[in-house]
């Protein structure tokens, strides 16, 4: 028996890079897929149902049971589609593992209109084009016994602020309020909801130049199996696990044989007056307060990067 043998899923970005890691171990460990990838290049241009049609005969020539879908995640059609197809094909949904996403680096002050919203449209709205009809299917349920998982995918990129992403960077922790949203909003029909901020050698990261790579992207000092997209592939199984009820509304990140637990945001520092601020009193008691505390940039994984165009 496999850690989730007999539940459905559904993979978006599931046919190369962590979603293939992560499809091959879910089949492996007793799910049936729906993998979706739109088999683009980094950037989002192109695309074709080769690389999800081939992940989905190597899961079958391996004895698992996986469909195929090449569909744009950023079209909402596409996320009602994969769950009317795990549902029709399968009986039902249990997993949503949302993957898929491309990569337009530029600074903010050369980022075109096009590529700002191209980035936004796959990755935050590609998470929307799933969680919708799936949250919608899971509602009509009324089991809120059934273990229902919604694993989301955020980044480094967006949590320690990368100066050369600011679309993927917004894109990222927009995915990180919609986790919270979805924990705080399907609990009561049994669903969880996660989001992984990964780091791993894929087709994205190897797009960007090797001085500018981060150390928790990609270790480049560690070795390939550091480096592999393999590592990230386990946690996401927890995640989907039924043992993982008690886990929901939370960011865990996953690089190398490392796992950590991100902290949600919360005030560290509050002010409080019985009458309204003044400008004067105010700078100086935020100053007086605030400014131990928070000086300068905050704390980054990018501070030592030298943006460039």
């Amino acid at each position: 028996m496999g850690v989730i043998d007999g539940r459905v899923a559904i993979i978006t970005g599931g046919a190369r890079g962590i979603g293939a890691s992560i499809s091959r171990l879910f089949a492996a460990e007793g799910a049936s897929l729906v993998i979706n990838d739109l088999g683009s290049a980094p950037d989002g241009t192109g695309g074709g149902e080769g690389p999800a049609k081939q992940i989905a005969e190597e899961i079958a020539a391996g004895g698992g049971t996986a469909i195929a879908d090449g569909g744009d995640i950023g079209d909402v059609a596409t996320g009602e589609r994969l769950v009317r197809t795990a549902v029709e094909q399968f009986g039902k949904l249990d997993i949503v593992v949302n993957v898929a996403g491309i990569l337009r680096d530029r600074m903010i002050f050369n980022l075109t209109e096009q590529d700002w919203d191209e980035v936004i449209r796959v990755h935050l709205k590609g998470h929307y084009s799933t969680v919708r009809p799936a949250s919608a299917y899971w509602r009509e349920q009324r089991n809120p016994g059934g273990h229902y998982r919604v694993i989301n995918f955020t980044s480094v990129s967006g949590l320690d602020g990368s100066p050369g992403q600011p679309n993927y960077a917004a894109a990222k922790m927009g995915i990180v309020g919609l986790t919270y949203s979805l924990a705080q909003g399907l609990a009561r029909y049994g669903v969880t909801a996660n989001a992984i901020a990964p780091g791993a050698a894929t087709r994205l990261t190897a797009t960007v130049p090797s001085d500018k790579r981060v150390q928790h992207e990609e270790r480049p000092s560690d070795g390939d199996l550091q480096r592999s997209p393999d590592n990230i592939a386990p946690v996401a199984l927890y995640l989907a696990s039924e043992r993982s009820d008690w886990l929901t509304g939370r960011v865990i990140s996953s690089a190398g044989f490392e796992v950590g637990l991100y902290e949600n945001p919360q005030i560290i520092r509050q002010l409080s007056a019985p009458a309204p601020w003044e400008y004067d009193r105010l700078a100086t008691a935020i100053e007086g307060s605030f400014r131990p505390a928070a000086n300068g940039l905050p704390r980054s994984l990018f501070a030592s990067q030298l943006s460039t165009d």
